[in-house]
């Protein structure tokens, strides 16, 4: 989405737990949009050029977000355009900025929780971008962002995050959270679970030697403490490993759980993220450069 208008960085700064005045063409701003319980009602990515604020988010919530935006907008100037069609997003999992591909904004970014680049290209350019990022770097997909993204302990709209998570429950403090800028929808509740300390759940890692299934039930006894969110297979600790939202009291590291479906018992132990012996990318070509794009 595009938001423009002599209001925008002043209406966007009391919708989101960063603070947009930071927000620059540079490097892209984590944050997230809540409602007045401090639950999430999306998380996203901005970038600030003059005139303009552009924000991407998942796909699942692109007609939910610009009208949850637009329902703040009273007599303000501002204009929420929704772009999606106009644009492809690349993300190139490597330190140094690409070069030799023309975009409308190439923006460092840490999605996978490491150094890469956000490159916003003109959709009728998508393929050709495509073809010469080829000629640099192994296209990845779906699969291999999952893998890296669950390794490194980074949560996805639709399955860590929902509309019933508060954001430091999943790890996005330190990343979407600025605390010193000033008053926003949700910001109340937010700045006393810091005060506090306490919060009722945590995005924590798992690790099986069996395979294991997203929805699993995770159990101290009968007790329900927990729900898998996301899996995968990690060939690089050879065991299967998955993120999951798991209840105050039974989240510590090196817990033991059982999780649980109508089909398979597994034996799980709770682990820190992100996961121990993988590498920062976790990706490599025949030259071990450990460079990637993905097409978000």
């Amino acid at each position: 989405m595009r938001v423009t208008g002599a209001d925008r960085v002043r209406f966007l700064n009391g919708q989101t737990t960063n603070d947009i005045r930071k927000a620059g063409s540079d490097v892209a701003q984590e944050s997230c949009v809540l409602n007045s319980k401090g639950r999430l009602d999306a998380h996203v990515f901005l970038l600030a050029v003059p005139n303009e604020i552009w924000i991407d988010a998942d796909a699942e919530l692109r007609e939910k977000l610009q009208g949850r935006l637009e329902r703040y907008i009273i007599a303000d100037d501002v204009l929420v355009e929704d772009t999606s069609e106009t644009f492809a997003l690349f993300h190139v999992l490597t330190e140094l900025k690409p070069e030799d591909v023309e975009t409308k904004f190439c923006v460092r970014s840490r999605r996978l929780g490491c150094d890469g680049w956000d490159l916003w290209i003109e959709s009728v350019a998508a393929k050709t971008v495509t073809d010469a990022l080829a000629a640099t770097y192994d296209l990845a997909g779906e699969n291999e962002w999952e893998r890296l993204r669950i390794e490194n302990g980074i949560p996805r709209w639709g399955r860590e995050l929902t509309p019933d998570i508060i954001p430091p429950e999943a790890n996005l403090t330190e990343r979407a959270i600025d605390y010193e800028k000033g008053c926003y929808i949700g910001q109340e509740v937010i700045s006393r679970m810091k005060m506090s300390g306490q919060l009722r759940q945590r995005l924590r890692g798992l690790v099986s030697e069996k395979e294991l299934y997203q929805g699993m039930e995770l159990r101290v006894e009968e007790k329900v403490v927990g729900r898998v969110t996301s899996t995968v297979f990690s060939s690089r600790t050879n065991s299967s490993i998955g993120l999951a939202m798991i209840k105050r009291g039974y989240n510590d590291i090196g817990t033991s759980l059982l999780a649980s479906n109508e089909e398979a018992q597994r034996n799980v132990r709770v682990i820190a993220l992100p996961v121990k012996g993988v590498s920062a990318t976790g990706v490599g070509n025949a030259e071990g450069r450990g460079e990637a794009a993905f097409r978000v």
